[in-house]
């Protein structure tokens, strides 16, 4: 009896951390899943794209708020004029690769150029844009794609499954896992924007970013890498101490120039596959703060520098120039074409994984 008892509790004790989810239809094959923990944080999540619809989270004076951009309806995410990739999950090869153009096993392969003279976040119709088969699980929500051989361009028949849980503390974390029959490259990731004063409330510049990286990847005027990798110290790239991120945004800097702000991938101190504390940022009027965990080897910061006011987000808001920034966990850009970068090739027989946790808290006056 007493075993039973400890069991029941036990089980309890299990129920009681694992996140509420809803369903509801968000269009044709296409549902939004909400989480919501014991903390009264509260994720939303479609299976159109991977993507990150809401992230609600109480201030310092408990008062909820949405912390990231997106839209109100699928139409918005699937409107030509959404070329920001909000809240989406990205693949097969987060960021850019030089003229869409690698070689692999002495083959050469060519994905679709679809930024400038370059291919971004997997061509013409990624992952961002396809329909992923759900599942609820016990403690989260589960994606899984198969993406063919040959699909825009790449190789190998690619089993992607993608696991989204929430936990009492706050803590979002995203396990990525993939497997292929082929040589093939890949590089996953989420492209939320981050507002930590919310939704549509200004600029993200005021908001203190701390980076674990001591160098970077300078980039070209088409910001492809240039295979260099250079340390920040007495650069405006030096993020090792909180430092707000308007604090030297305009200066006359030529990387700064070429990204019209930050758009550059950081090398994270750590050793490889470590998981450990990437990033973490600060919004000094809410006291709301984040964290970003990973087991991946860069941390793309974007500081939102192509938004203008066009897109016309959640609750009617335009989201201007600088009104949010990504932290992008990923291997580096344009890595298939850089010998000295993290290799992202993956092999039959063997598993793709990543990890990565947003820890959203608060600061206390």
């Amino acid at each position: 009896m007493h075993r039973k008892l400890m069991l029941g509790a036990a089980l309890a004790s299990v129920l009681a951390a694992a996140p509420k989810i809803a369903k509801q239809p968000f269009g044709s094959q296409v549902f939004l899943y909400t989480m919501t923990n014991a903390s009264g944080m509260e994720v939303k999540i479609t299976n159109y794209g991977g993507t990150i619809v809401s992230i609600k989270v109480p201030d310092r004076n408990k008062k909820l708020d949405d912390v990231v951009l997106g839209f109100d309806s699928l139409a918005g995410y699937t409107a030509k004029t959404n070329t920001s990739y909000f809240g989406a999950l990205i693949g097969r090869y987060g960021n850019r690769i030089a003229n869409g153009k690698f070689t692999l096993n002495g083959h050469a392969y060519q994905a679709p150029v679809n930024d400038g003279p370059n291919s971004l976040h997997g061509g013409l119709q990624g992952f961002d844009k396809r329909i992923w088969r759900a599942k609820e699980t016990d403690d989260g929500l589960e994606l899984n794609y198969v993406s063919q051989d040959g699909e825009e361009g790449y190789p190998g028949k690619l089993n992607v499954t993608v696991r989204y849980t929430l936990d009492d503390k706050n803590g979002l974390q995203i396990d990525y896992r993939a497997t292929t029959n082929k040589d093939t490259v890949l590089n996953l990731t989420n492209h939320s924007y981050f507002n930590l004063s919310g939704n549509g409330k200004g600029t993200v510049l005021h908001q203190k970013l701390t980076l674990s990286a001591d160098r970077y990847t300078p980039v070209d005027s088409t910001l492809i890498p240039t295979g260099k990798i250079v340390d920040v110290a007495g650069t405006p790239f030096d993020f090792r101490k909180a430092t707000e991120i308007g604090s030297r945004i305009d200066q006359d800097n030529e990387q700064l120039k070429f990204g019209k702000g930050y758009d550059h991938n950081f090398v994270l101190r750590k050793k490889a596959g470590e998981f450990s504390l990437a990033a973490s940022v600060v919004e000094p009027e809410s006291g709301r703060t984040m964290e970003v965990w990973t087991t991946e080897p860069g941390l793309q910061f974007y500081s939102g520098n192509f938004l203008n006011g066009k897109d016309v987000g959640k609750g009617a808001k335009a989201y201007p120039f600088r009104s949010a920034f990504c932290l992008e966990t990923q291997h580096f850009p344009d890595s298939p074409n850089h010998s000295n970068f993290p290799s992202t090739v993956l092999k039959p027989g063997d598993t793709y994984k990543q990890k990565t946790v947003y820890k959203l808290g608060v600061q206390k006056k």
